[in-house]
Order: C-alpha cells, then structure tokens, then sequence
C-alpha cells in the first residue's frame, strides 16, 4: 500500500454491466430509465414554471427537488453508458471530481424532502397559518439553505477525496467517482474522515427523517380527526406519495453511507446505488404527478395551450 501512482491522474470505473447478453439487457433497462426520469423531471419543471397556479412553496419546492435528480443520473449515466459502449473506462481527476460533488449534493435533497414534508405538516396541521409560516420568503430560504449546506458539504467531501493520495491500483469498482469507494484504494489511513462521512450523514439525512417522521406522524394524527371523508381522502393520498418518496430515498441512502465499511460488498454498493441515483429520479415525477389533481390539471392547461400554436 506504500507505492504511489505518480504519473497517471485518472481513475477507472469498472462499471455496473458484466460482458454478457445479461449485461447488455441492463444497460438497455438503466438508459430506458434514465430517459424517463430525463423526461419527468424537465417536464416537472417546466410545468411548474409555467402554469402560474403551480405557484405555490409546495411545487417550487418540487422543482428543486426535480433538479437535484437531474443531478445525479445527469452526471453518472450517460458516462457510464459511453464505458459500455466504447469499453473506454478512464475518468481524469477533474471528472471524478464533478461526479463526486453533485452526488454528494444528496444532504440538499434530503433537507429539501424535510421542507416538503414541514409544508404539508402546516397545511394540514395549522391551515389557517399557512400563508404566514410557509411565506414566499421561508419557501426561499428554505431551498437556498438546502443549497448551500449541500453545496458546503460536497465541496469538503469532494475537497478530501481528490487531495489524498492513492497507490498504484486506481481500478474503482463501481460505476461512477463515489467517495466512500474511492476510500478503499486510497494510501493512507482514512478512518477519521470515515467518521465524518457518518457523522454528516447522520446531521444531513438521518435527523431530517427523523423530523419528517415527526411530521407525518402528526398529520397523520390530525386527519384521523378530521370530520370530512373527503378531506380525509386527499390528505392521505398527499401524504402516502410523499411517504412513498421519503421511504424510497431515505432507506437505501442511509443504509448506504451508514453502514461500517466491513458489511459492505462492492455489488450491494452498486444496486443501492441504481435505487437512489436510477430509480427515485424516475419515479418522484411518476408519483407526484399521477396521484396530484393540481399536476394533472396544469398538464391539461398547459397540453391545451400549446395545441393551437402547432395548429
């Protein structure tokens, strides 16, 4: 573990696919995932954008959220399909780098979902406050310091993880630059910064669910007293899609960077990581929009008002 690689700076990714027809099924199944949560998120976005009665803190909320996916499968798919396709599988420094820092951006989206769960816990909790609590100026600041923290805290993972050294073996067995990967062919002896990667994981995913637990817990409470059926109805459509989100994200992520490194294998790192980075950027768009009256009507506003301008 002493010798150093000293002149060559990129990295290879081994990638997710075997050589074999299975592999080549998979790669087909990742890209056709890959298109439509592409698809999804740009049009979350766009429609939010705009149908002016989607403007509210809860969709501009979801905008942010729709463009943290465009994040991470923006920055990690498309390489990996190049290296099927043209088995070329080197990344340099700088790109390692980028695909480090937007996937450790996963704390914004986790704060992101706390805010989304904190809206829907005034709107049900405390109606009458809504439009004092969940201002334009708090659903900014809101998504601002989503940001920012994300943004602080990729820089000093990303930071960490290309200034230490690594020894001649620079081979990364997954599909894209994933810090706590890169740790095992590193030279020196990572076990503080291990702490860190737990320690921040636990501020920026593990207490936000704790609070969105909280949050859902007392909706959930206060629509088992609420007198409308048809209230109760709505209310718990809202929360079982945003609960569907959460779970969804929350447990393979946490799973992922909380575990000691000695319970992990390189093959279970990579399938958490198709849930998170794949899957969830598919599905948020599926599942806010096919349960969300509001999402359904903007479509339809926005579908009309763009067939007479074809015409």
């Amino acid at each position: 573990m002493g010798n150093y690689n000293q002149t060559s700076t990129d990295f290879i990714l081994l990638g997710l696919f075997p050589s074999s027809r299975t592999g080549l099924f998979l790669f087909i199944l990742i890209v056709f995932i890959f298109l439509m949560a592409l698809v999804g998120n740009l049009s979350m976005i766009l429609l939010i954008f705009l149908d002016i009665r989607l403007h509210k803190p809860m969709y501009f909320l979801l905008s942010q959220l729709s463009l943290m996916d465009l994040n991470y499968i923006s920055t990690t798919v498309p390489k990996m399909a190049y290296d099927f396709l043209f088995a070329n599988k080197s990344i340099s420094i700088i790109g390692c780098g980028i695909q480090s820092f937007f996937l450790t951006m996963a704390c914004a989206e986790g704060l992101l979902l706390a805010s989304m769960a904190y809206d829907r816990y005034v709107a049900i909790c405390f109606p009458l406050h809504y439009p004092v609590r969940i201002s334009r100026r708090m659903c900014i600041l809101m998504i601002t310091g989503s940001w920012i923290m994300g943004s602080i805290n990729s820089c000093a993972h990303t930071t960490y993880a290309l200034r230490i050294p690594y020894c001649q073996s620079r081979s990364i067995n997954h599909f894209f630059c994933d810090v706590t990967v890169m740790l095992t062919i590193a030279c020196i002896d990572t076990t503080v910064y291990e702490y860190t990667v737990f320690l921040s994981t636990t501020l920026f995913l593990l207490l936000p669910f704790i609070g969105i637990a909280f949050s859902y817990g007392r909706v959930l409470l206060a629509v088992y007293r609420m007198n409308s059926a048809e209230r109760k109805k709505k209310a718990y459509s809202t929360c079982s899609t945003h609960l569907a989100v959460v779970s969804f994200y929350y447990a393979s992520f946490v799973y992922m960077y909380l575990r000691p490194r000695f319970l992990r294998t390189p093959t279970e790192d990579k399938v958490l990581a198709v849930f998170y980075i794949i899957l969830t950027p598919m599905l948020n768009p599926i599942i806010y929009s096919l349960r969300n009256k509001e999402v359904i009507g903007a479509l339809r506003r926005v579908t009309q008002r763009i067939s007479p301008m074809k015409m």
